[in-house]
C-alpha cells in the first residue's frame, strides 16, 4: 500500500512538473515578439548651426498574430569586433556628442498592429560650435511588453539599433593606416584568402574595400574574383579592423596566381603572391615518392659501379 501510495505521489508529482513546463513555455512563446527595421543605418552630413530631419521604419510583420509593442531610447553607438566577435561601445566623448543633439519627434512608446508599419522621425539639431569630423548614435527600438505577468513567466525582451554615422563638415581628416597585409603562399587547407588590417586613424568615417582576384598558374583568365561586388566595411575613427577576404571554393588541390587589393580613402595596398595548395595527406605521398626515387638513384648508381668493377 506505501509502495502504490508513493508511486501515485511521484507520478503526481512529474506530472505537475511537466505541465508547469507546459505552462512556461507557452507564455515564452506567447512573450516572443519580432519587427524589422528599414533601413538598419544612415550616413548623414552635418553642418554646423543647421537641423536636420530624417527617419526610419519599424514594421510588425504579417505573420505575427499580436500588437507590437515598442519604447525607442538613443544609445551609444556600438559594433562588433569581427575577431573577438564581442560588442564594443564608442566611449569617446567626442565622437559622441551627437547623443545630446538628437530629439525623437514621433512618440517614444506605441503599438503596431500586424502587417503595419510606423515611421519613426527624429531631428538632429547641430550646434554652431560642433566640431568637424565623425559623430556617431543608435537610436534603439526596444520591445515593451507591459502586460502584468501572472504566476511564473519568461519574458523575451528584443532590441534592434539604428545606427547613425554622422560628419559634421569642416577640417575633416580621412586616412588609415596599413598592417599585416598578406596572403598565405601555401595551404595545407582551407580556401586561398588574403587579409589586412586598416586603422583609421582620421576624424571621420571612412570606407574599406577588399578584393581577391585568383588566376591559373599558366593562364590570364580568372577563375575567382570579386571586383564587381568588392567586400566593403565602414571603419569608425580609432577603430583598426581586421578583414578577410577568401575564395570559399577553392580546389583540393592547384597552384594559383593570387592578387589581393586593400583600398581605403583612396590608398591602395595590395600583394601579389603564387599561392599552392596541397593537403598534407598528398604532401606525404609526394614525399615519399621523391624518397623512394632518390633511393632507387643511389641503389642504382651503386649497382653500376659495382658492375664495373667486377668487370
Amino acid at each position: 500500500m506505501k509502495h502504490n501510495i508513493l508511486k501515485k505521489t511521484f507520478i503526481g508529482v512529474i506530472a505537475a512538473v511537466i505541465a508547469s513546463v507546459g505552462i512556461m513555455v507557452s507564455k515564452v512563446q506567447a512573450a516572443t515578439v519580432g519587427f524589422s527595421m528599414s533601413p538598419m543605418k544612415q550616413s548623414i552630413v552635418l553642418n554646423p548651426g543647421e537641423t536636420y530631419k530624417t527617419s526610419f521604419s519599424i514594421s510588425n510583420p504579417g505573420t505575427s498574430e499580436e500588437d507590437f509593442s515598442y519604447k525607442i531610447s538613443i544609445a551609444p553607438f556600438t559594433y562588433t569586433d569581427e575577431t573577438t566577435k564581442q560588442t564594443i561601445t564608442v566611449e569617446n566623448d567626442g565622437y559622441n556628442m551627437i547623443m545630446d543633439w538628437i530629439t525623437i519627434d514621433s512618440p517614444i512608446t506605441g503599438k503596431i498592429k500586424p502587417n503595419e508599419t510606423r515611421e519613426i522621425y527624429f531631428s538632429i539639431d547641430v550646434p554652431r560650435t560642433a566640431p568637424a569630423g565623425g559623430q556617431y548614435a543608435s537610436i534603439v527600438v526596444s520591445s515593451d511588453d507591459e502586460t502584468p505577468s501572472e504566476g511564473m513567466t519568461i519574458k523575451e525582451t528584443i532590441s534592434m539599433g539604428h545606427s547613425i554615422y554622422a560628419e559634421v563638415t569642416g577640417n575633416t581628416v580621412r586616412q588609415g593606416e596599413f598592417s599585416d597585409v598578406s596572403v598565405p603562399g601555401i595551404l595545407l587547407d582551407g580556401p586561398i584568402k588574403g587579409s589586412c588590417v586598416i586603422k583609421n586613424t582620421g576624424n571621420t568615417h571612412g570606407t574599406a574595400t577588399y578584393t581577391l582576384q585568383v588566376y591559373p598558374l599558366f593562364s590570364g583568365e580568372e577563375v575567382y574574383s570579386n571586383v564587381e561586388k568588392p567586400d566593403t566595411y565602414v571603419i569608425v575613427p580609432d577603430r583598426s579592423y581586421y578583414n578577410e577576404t577568401a575564395w570559399d571554393k577553392t580546389p583540393t588541390v592547384g597552384i594559383f596566381n593570387v592578387v589581393y587589393t586593400a583600398e581605403y580613402e583612396g590608398v591602395k595596398e595590395q600583394v601579389s603572391k603564387l599561392v599552392i595548395k596541397c593537403p598534407i595527406w598528398l604532401m606525404f605521398i609526394i614525399f615519399f615518392a621523391i624518397a623512394a626515387i632518390i633511393i632507387w638513384l643511389f641503389v642504382r648508381a651503386r649497382g653500376r659501379k659495382k658492375a664495373k668493377r667486377e668487370a
